[in-house]
């Protein structure tokens, strides 16, 4: 499993997708955070606060992650290579978290660079430190766990076909859909009591509860157990070639 996981985070290292998905989230992140006139811009919000490094930093992971996982499962079965890779000696949920454990490290290496901007606000707060400690570090782990959910649910994407551009943008829409599709059908006011349940659904609603700086075991649940969902469902359409 070891192996299949260094041969993945290789393949994105030794390509231009994992560069390019890096740079565009850091350079994104910073055009908007620091210089860009928008309701993101730091400087403007007149507060020592990455608050919006952690609303805007959803929205790019809702483009980037799917691109880092589109080719995971289908290039494999575009290439042919997927009936090796399925008669290694490795089960067939070993080879799946090989591969999401690689997308979810290049997640994570994206956003540690992000600690720039966390010093950099630290440093020039006014009083220096100024700044909300628990929510920021809260946001940091949400985020963490977002990047872990959009990851598995990617994956999902690319074992159902073998284009990596249909699953590039079913990537995307069940990721948008996770993320805001739920707050959409809550702010409609369609089931009554049932629509807090229905928001409780979404990825949203938790990822904002963790950004408060309180790490509720509701939370931490939830996320563990969406992303134990999408993998069984990964796990089910390979096994499906049994069948």
């Amino acid at each position: 499993m070891l192996t299949l996981y260094f041969k993945e985070i290789s393949s994105f290292l030794n390509s231009l997708i994992g560069y390019i998905v890096i740079v565009v989230f850091l350079l994104v992140s910073s055009l908007f955070l620091w210089v860009f006139p928008t309701e993101f811009n730091i400087p403007d919000f007149g507060y020592a606060s990455l608050e919006s490094l952690f609303l805007l930093a959803p929205f790019v992971f809702l483009f980037l992650i799917p691109a880092i996982t589109m080719r995971m499962f289908s290039e494999e079965k575009k290439a042919g290579t997927i009936e090796i890779l399925l008669t290694q000696p490795l089960t067939d949920l070993q080879i799946i978290m090989a591969k999401y454990l690689a997308g979810l490290s290049l997640v994570v290496i994206s956003i540690v660079p992000t600690l720039v901007f966390f010093a950099t606000v630290y440093v020039f707060g006014f009083p220096q430190g100024n700044m909300d400690m628990g929510g920021t570090w809260g946001s940091y782990i949400g985020l963490l766990f977002l990047g872990a959910s959009f990851v598995a649910i990617g994956l999902f994407a690319s074992s159902i076909t073998d284009n990596q551009i249909v699953a590039f943008i079913a990537a995307i829409v069940l990721t948008a859909f996770s993320y805001l599709g739920f707050e959409i059908i809550y702010s409609l006011d369609l089931f009554g009591p049932v629509d807090l349940f229905i928001k409780s659904l979404g990825i949203s609603s938790h990822y904002a509860s963790m950004s408060r700086g309180v790490i509720d075991t509701r939370d931490l649940v939830y996320f563990i157990s969406f992303v134990a969902f999408f993998i069984i469902l990964t796990r089910i359409v390979l096994e499906s070639r049994k069948w």
